[in-house]
């Protein structure tokens, strides 16, 4: 109880200093779901939605939501066109170097690479199809493969129909539907691959009180259970939860 009695009082503090600014635009894809994607009544739906009001909520801050392509989202939320980014965003080194990061409210998922049925683990080193500027993207740049980059994911899913791509590699939890609704005709091919630190809410370096906001309310989540009920929920109980 004293724990959280005193988590509280850091929240209610940080968030005193972040209601500087009246409103804390949120920024999102909107494009990859079950993460984020817009539903049938043309709304931003998705667990991140769901997680960002839920925070927002906590941390006593009004906040509304701002969709933004995925190539531009972290030079436009540097540019203060929005405050936070919610998008599926992996933390990674590369990207702490622009902009900073809350702790992760996913833990490291799996990538995985899809394929037309009948391949085999050889296309993992031939033609493969990522989002641009993606964790996934990163790593078969690195790779023995021949990368193809796409501005949106589900292009990513069309290459390798069209046989542009011999594969692609993307969040599983991305990839899993696609893979149901195929019929057959798309595949996992091989062992998951583990990328990044898991997934944070991305903000500017200089905004210090609001990411302390959202990482006490991220924290408090995590310790109540909450969370993993979110996870399970919006991707299955198979997919990583925090312990």
């Amino acid at each position: 109880m004293k724990k959280l009695t005193l988590m509280a009082a850091a929240m209610a503090f940080a968030a005193g200093a972040a209601q500087a600014q009246d409103v804390v635009r949120m920024g999102s894809e909107g494009a990859y779901p079950p993460y984020n994607f817009i539903n049938d009544q043309n709304e931003l739906d998705g667990f991140e939605r769901e997680l960002g009001d839920l925070m927002c909520e906590m941390a006593g801050l009004t906040c509304e939501w701002v969709l933004n392509d995925w190539d531009t989202i972290i030079p436009n939320l540097v540019a203060g066109n929005f405050d936070t980014i919610m998008a599926g965003m992996s933390i990674t080194e590369a990207r702490s170097k622009v902009i900073s990061f809350t702790q992760n409210y996913l833990p490291p998922d799996p990538s995985a690479f899809v394929a037309l049925a009948g391949a085999d683990e050889s296309v993992k080193t031939g033609v493969v199809a990522t989002q641009s500027n993606t964790v996934q993207s990163g790593f078969i740049a690195d790779s023995d493969a021949d990368l193809i980059e796409f501005a949106t994911p589900d292009e990513t899913i069309a290459a390798v129909r069209a046989g542009e791509a011999d594969a692609v590699l993307a969040d599983k939890a991305f990839l899993a539907p696609f893979v149901e609704a195929s019929g057959g005709q798309l595949v996992f091919v091989g062992e998951d691959v583990y990328l990044g630190d898991g997934v944070g809410m991305g903000l500017r370096q200089s905004d210090v009180e609001l990411r302390e906001a959202f990482n006490a309310a991220i924290t408090e989540l995590k310790e109540d259970g909450r969370l993993n009920e979110m996870i399970v929920r919006w991707f299955g109980e198979d997919f990583p939860t925090f312990e």
